[in-house]
């Protein structure tokens, strides 16, 4: 299945939708980084990050962020093969110097390397600084699970948020993600800490569609449903002054604590010219150190049924355990395709034209 033009079912909100074939997507993707000089191996990893946002249903991350990240290429400020350089190797304890590469590349090899030093010494810390933007942070947390360790990786991002009682942009969303091997797949969860992902808010603008007065403040402090207007407002914190408390937090682990940039230091990739100057901190615990790796699997059973046993609230059918929704649409996704809208598809059509990639599958 490739893609195809949307019907009257593809049709939500504003803008019309298309289904598309995962592979497809991964394809044209990757043809048009290595046709930006990213060596193959690493476009296809870049191309799968991005359409596994999409399987996972987040599509905030998707694929609708590869032209920021071509633009980014094109002026410079993103290096198309990444070349980290070794600061310090204390053995479990790893620092980089990413050079500007892209933050998938950077990202995956902290995950190698932190995982490696985990299974020698039973943790190992790997800090980057001046990376980029790489997309879902689940995408390697659930990687280092798969290799038996839980794993923690944090990140900073672009101003997006006010310090709590101010209304200015000084702090990124910061997300984080926490991942456990459970069987053939993962307990998870990756979230920002703000009320929603910035990338939802240029989703819905993508779409066409309204947002939550709960989720921005205008320029000017006030509420408000157009995700354009978010876009130069500030995003709120979520839990209030919580979030905001964390994101600051995450801050100094990824940007102040790797010696990369921080607050206002940091770029994103939506912006095409200056350097992103993010850091990252990945840090992997092998659960065979610290217990029986069977036992350890029976505990995390017994507190994922604990929790999908739990009677139901009103308004809900089910309990969920972290990265649960995300494996169901997964599952659903690889077979009905994943669901794009036309805005994304003609930014990828003009990308694939511009790049010399043949587009025969594309509307």
């Amino acid at each position: 299945m490739g893609l195809h033009h949307p019907s009257t079912d593809d049709t939500t909100g504003a803008t019309g939708t298309s289904r598309v074939n995962p592979d497809t997507l991964r394809t044209v993707c990757t043809g048009i980084l290595t046709a930006h000089g990213v060596p193959e191996k690493d476009a296809h990893l870049v191309s799968d990050s991005l359409v596994q946002a999409d399987l996972w249903g987040h599509s905030s991350h998707g694929v609708l962020r590869l032209p920021w990240y071509v633009n980014r290429l094109k002026s410079g400020a993103m290096t198309p093969v990444a070349q980290p350089q070794v600061l310090n190797d204390l053995g479990a304890l790893l620092v980089l110097d990413g050079c500007n590469g892209m933050g998938q590349v950077l990202t995956e090899h902290a995950r190698v390397e932190a995982v490696a030093r985990a299974k020698k010494h039973g943790i190992g810390a790997v800090g980057v600084r001046n990376s980029n933007h790489f997309g879902t942070a689940m995408y390697y947390t659930r990687r280092a699970a798969a290799d038996g360790c839980v794993s923690i990786l944090t990140t900073n991002a672009s101003p997006a948020m006010a310090p709590w009682g101010g209304r200015e942009k000084k702090i990124g969303t910061n997300p984080w993600s926490i991942a456990a091997p459970y069987g053939e797949t993962a307990a998870v969860v990756d979230i920002a800490n703000t009320a929603v992902a910035r990338g939802k808010i240029y989703n819905a603008r993508q779409n066409g569609r309204s947002i939550p007065d709960t989720w921005a403040l205008t320029s000017d402090g006030d509420p408000t449903t157009d995700p354009s207007e978010a876009i130069d407002g500030v995003i709120l914190p979520m839990a209030g002054h919580k979030g905001y408390a964390i994101s600051f937090m995450m801050d100094v682990l990824s940007g102040v604590l790797t010696g990369s940039q921080s607050g206002t230091g940091v770029h994103g990739p939506y912006e095409p010219n200056p350097p992103g100057g993010a850091g990252h901190l990945f840090i992997a615990l092998d659960v065979a150190a610290f217990r029986d790796t069977a036992d350890f699997d029976d505990a995390l059973g017994h507190l994922v049924s604990e929790v999908k046993e739990c009677p139901t609230a009103t308004g809900f059918d089910e309990v969920f355990y972290p990265g649960e929704i995300e494996d169901r649409s997964m599952a659903s996704l690889l077979t009905e395709g994943i669901t794009l809208p036309e805005t994304t598809l003609r930014d990828l059509a003009d990308l694939a034209a511009a790049s010399d990639i043949p587009t025969t599958d594309l509307p």
